[in-house]
C-alpha cells in the first residue's frame, strides 16, 4: 500500500469509524474541513478515487451508492 495523504487518511478513518454504515459526501466533508473553508464535492470523489486505487490488493475497497455516499466493503472473489 502506499502512503496516504491527509485527506485520503482522513476519508479512511470516516469510513472505518462508520464501518457498516454509509457515509455521505457532506458527512466527509464535515470531517475533512473546518467550517470556513469551501469545499466542492468533486475533491471527495477525488479523495476516494485515489483511496481505491491505493487499497488495491488489501481486499478492501470504497464502494460507491449512488445518491447516498460510500461505504468500505471487503473485496470477494
Amino acid at each position: 500500500m502506499f502512503p496516504l495523504s491527509v485527506q485520503e487518511t482522513g476519508v479512511l478513518e470516516a469510513l472505518l469509524t462508520r464501518f457498516g454504515r454509509v457515509v455521505s459526501k457532506e458527512q466527509l466533508v464535515e470531517q475533512l474541513y473546518n467550517y470556513d473553508q469551501e469545499v466542492s464535492h468533486n475533491a471527495i470523489e477525488v479523495y476516494v478515487h485515489r483511496l481505491r486505487k491505493k487499497l488495491i490488493g488489501t481486499g478492501v475497497t470504497v464502494r460507491t451508492l449512488y445518491g447516498r455516499g460510500y461505504l468500505i466493503d471487503y473485496l470477494t472473489s
